[in-house]
Order: C-alpha cells, then structure tokens, then sequence
C-alpha cells in the first residue's frame, strides 16, 4: 500500500471561525462567569484547529469506514440471495 500524501491542516471558513468565537465567548461567560477577549478566543480557535480537528477527522473516517463495511456484508448476502436453487 502506498504511502498517502499528507492531507491539509482542518480550515475553517470565517463564518464558521466567527460562530464558534460567539460560541467560546459565551461559554466562558454562562459557564464560569468570565469574558474573554479576542486574543483569547482566537488562541483557543488555533488550539482547536491544530489539535482537536484532526483527532475528530480520524474518528469521522473510522466511522465511516465501519459504515462502508456494513454496506459492503449486505451487499454480499446480497449478491448470493441472486442464485438460484437447482
């Protein structure tokens, strides 16, 4: 099996970047009563990206490929449903 090429770093696009500042802002502020300014929210924005993003990237291709599996036993019981008895 080859080796892949290494995938692009997660981007968000800037409406998805600014609803999720929205979101940390008023978490910080509904769940420990603090606000917290841009820099901050945009640190934890970075910390997101780099470290979180990849982690659920790999859990939503296991997911799929278990899902893919799935369909691929069906097809197979499937397939051999399609014989005919003699």
């Amino acid at each position: 099996m080859r080796k892949r090429d290494s995938l692009n770093p997660i981007k968000l696009s800037d409406s998805e970047k600014e609803r999720l500042n929205s979101e940390i802002k008023a978490f910080y502020l509904d769940e420990r009563g603090e606000e917290i300014g841009i820099i901050e929210q945009l640190q934890l924005m970075e910390l997101f990206e780099r470290r979180m993003a990849p982690i659920i990237y790999n859990r939503a291709l296991e997911d799929a490929k278990r899902w893919f599996a799935a369909r691929m036993d069906n097809l197979d019981s499937d397939y051999y449903e399609l014989y005919k008895v003699l």
